[in-house]
């Protein structure tokens, strides 16, 4: 695709099916060599910014395409059957595009600005940056080692940031980090890939994973980093923060918030269980052992096996639907049925891929063919928040009246 020929426009509901199989496709054949290499398939999001699907989820009145979760979750889904590291990358810029654009969002007019504009003219992408080496997952609690000291009409950002998804792209960094006062403010702050002292952002090149290879998830640290006053986009203290103190607005936001999160999420994992699942049906289509004489697929344990796994898929379809629509209309669900999903939609992934590798022996462990790669990615569903003993433990209590 030549660059005269990108025009940057979001792609109209009635050529997004059309858009996103060519994509996928073409993701497709060049997905295993990025796994292997761990390289950051920098020329796909410049195929998905040319069809404006960077910015997909960017508000119309900011000239993005207004997509709502339904719409984002079938572009997330053909993505990642081509590609699942590209298409966490996009999940990622997503989530946040929705975050910065709600009615009730917190971030400053100039800042959604900044992000919207540059996703629409040049397909920026942005992520939250929050996990930590000492801290860990801050879902979890306790305070980010990231510091923002003010000087002046700046803040100083320093800090070490492990897991920062995309890095390699990203145009935004969404910083979780406390504030150096005597009593800390904890919250977000939008430091761009460029900004003043940007020598010391230093992408510690340290992904090395069983899955996802290619999503450039390395470690991000700052030395001396500076950024406008007005980009702290949300600092409260601590308590504001927690559970406790959250306000019924604070809750909404949440439930809507963890429902695009489970819902894109658990569309991702699935659509690599898809990819398996295709993979394994051709397979036993098309494999005439010699002692059988006959393809795999005459044989009744082979049938039942792909018709659990069409069990299993079709669950997931029904579950993630729900949640789409659900939330579109304004009624997400809760956070504590959320996470239920989540765990419900990613143990089917893993069990369609599990089921598929019991019926393709060595040809499903061989790199010569893509359902391992699909098996490992797949894996990493288990380590995405929410997690599972986490879900387990609050719908357990939640139970027993607890």
């Amino acid at each position: 695709m030549s660059s005269s020929s990108l025009h940057r426009l979001p792609t109209p509901a009635a050529r997004l099916s059309e858009v996103l199989a060519d994509l996928a496709g073409r993701f497709a054949e060049t997905a295993a060599a990025h796994d292997a290499s761990g390289s950051f398939a920098h020329e796909n999001f410049a195929q998905l910014h040319a069809y404006g699907l960077v910015a997909q989820v960017v508000p119309a009145a900011h000239g993005g395409g207004g997509a709502g979760l339904a719409e984002a979750r079938q572009i997330i889904g053909a993505i990642a059957r081509g590609d699942a590291a590209t298409a966490l990358v996009l999940t990622m810029t997503y989530l946040q595009h929705r975050a910065i654009g709600r009615a009730d969002s917190r971030w400053p007019g100039m800042l959604q600005r900044l992000v919207f504009q540059s996703a629409v003219e040049d397909g920026a992408l942005i992520n939250s940056l929050r996990v930590e080496p000492e801290l860990g997952s801050p879902a979890r609690g306790g305070l980010p080692e990231t510091v923002a000291t003010r000087v002046g009409d700046r803040w100083r950002i320093r800090g070490h940031k492990l897991y920062t998804t995309g890095i390699p792209a990203l145009r935004w960094l969404a910083v979780w980090a406390r504030t150096h006062e005597p009593q800390p403010r904890v919250g977000v702050f939008l430091v761009p890939r460029d900004a003043a002292g940007s020598d010391g952002i230093r992408v510690i090149e340290s992904w090395n994973h069983l899955g996802l290879r290619a999503s450039g998830s390395h470690e991000t640290v700052f030395d001396d980093v500076w950024i406008p006053f007005e980009n702290a986009v949300d600092i409260r203290p601590p308590s504001a923060w927690a559970p406790a103190g959250a306000s019924q607005a604070d809750i909404d936001a949440n439930a809507d918030q963890q429902a695009w999160m489970v819902t894109l999420l658990g569309t991702l994992y699935d659509a690599v269980a898809r990819a398996g699942f295709d993979w394994i049906v051709q397979f036993t289509r098309e494999r005439v052992p010699g002692s059988l004489g006959k393809p795999l697929a005459t044989l009744p344990r082979v049938q039942e096996s792909i018709g659990e796994m069409t069990a299993l898929l079709r669950t997931n379809q029904i579950l993630l639907d729900d949640a789409a629509a659900r939330t579109d209309a304004g009624a997400p669900p809760s956070t504590a049925d959320s996470g239920l999903v989540k765990y419900t939609v990613t143990s089917n992934a893993i069990r369609t891929l599990e089921l598929a590798l019991q019926l393709s022996g060595n040809h499903g462990l061989s790199r010569n063919n893509p359902l391992e790669r699909h098996y490992r990615d797949v894996l990493c569903s288990r380590i995405h928040t929410p997690q599972n003993d986490s879900i387990l433990t609050a719908a357990g209590r939640a139970a027993l009246g607890i």
